[in-house]
């Protein structure tokens, strides 16, 4: 009887040590992932970019909360922030305070789906099949969350609202051109209220979006964007050693689920993310990250 009982105990042991060390462990071990990338003009000096996304933030986060102020000492030369950064209608007060001195400096951002819909329990191992668009879908059309509060927050603090707007900021010596979308995992993306080529003066050009579906990053690239930056996918969230991310949870191929690749004539980089929902509170093989992207002229 014990032999018997040996294996499936033993499975049971390792799979409760590594879901603890997946919701206890890896999804707190925050990590900054850092990238040359080079879309500058030659003779541009180098310009630092931040790039947050998907904090899915709760009350009681602080140690996320402590992490990202500390980014301020990178001393970045302007954050974009690409959406779910809430999960929890009292949230936006801990967001804000997340960003501490990082509102401080010129930002932009979208939202994402989890900004306006709080998480609801759904089996993960559903994403392996389809996406969870769906889910909205059957939950009708009226945001629960206070994303509209959490927008103007950001605003009052000088950050342009890219859902579906365009924008410009003098960046160091840069004049950039902004462009963005709210999230085309609901179907709030609007491509055509922003489509048309990209202003040739513009020293530099960049496209934010939360879910980067191919349709949009291509026509993101053929208007002559030359940084992409989106969220959304977690980076698999959950990931298998050697493999890699077993769903996207959108149309993105899984070898650009998370970091820098090219797209096209563009550079895109997909944030791994900060967070995860509640509702599925671990990570394995995919710590949470954010992003600090130099911008270069090409070598």
């Amino acid at each position: 009887m014990r032999k018997l009982l040996a294996a499936p105990l033993g499975l049971l042991g390792a799979g409760a040590a590594t879901f603890a060390y997946a919701s206890l462990i890896e999804r707190n071990w925050f990590m900054l992932r850092r990238h040359e990338v080079p879309v500058l003009k030659p003779g541009a000096r180098p310009v630092k970019v931040l790039h947050l996304s998907d904090a899915h933030l709760t009350p009681g986060r602080t140690r996320m909360i402590r992490w990202v102020r500390a980014l301020d000492a990178l001393e970045p030369d302007l954050v974009i922030n690409t959406g779910d950064s809430i999960s929890h209608p009292d949230a936006i007060g801990p967001f804000l305070e997340l960003l501490g001195p990082l509102l401080d400096r010129p930002g932009v951002f979208v939202y994402g789906s989890n900004d306006m819909f709080a998480p609801t329990f759904k089996n993960p191992a559903r994403y392996m099949w389809r996406t969870s668009q769906k889910d909205y879908k059957k939950r009708g059309g009226t945001p629960n969350l206070p994303y509209l509060e959490l927008g103007a927050a950001l605003k009052a603090s000088g950050w342009l609202d890219l859902n579906n707007h365009m924008g410009r900021l003098k960046i160091a010596d840069l004049d950039i051109e902004f462009a963005g979308i709210n999230d085309s995992h609901i179907n709030l993306d609007r491509y055509d209220a922003i489509a048309g080529p990209v202003d040739p003066r513009a020293d530099l050009t960049i496209g934010v979006m939360h879910s980067p579906e191919p349709r949009n990053l291509d026509r993101f690239a053929a208007d002559g964007y030359r940084l992409l930056l989106a969220g959304h996918t977690h980076g698999g969230q959950v990931c298998v050693p050697f493999y890699g991310a077993l769903a996207t949870n959108c149309g993105i191929d899984r070898p650009r689920v998370k970091g820098l690749h090219r797209w096209n004539a563009s550079w895109l980089n997909v944030s791994a993310g900060l967070g995860t929902s509640p509702m599925a509170p671990f990570r394995f093989c995919c710590p949470p990250e954010a992003t600090l992207l130099t911008l270069t002229p090409p070598p």
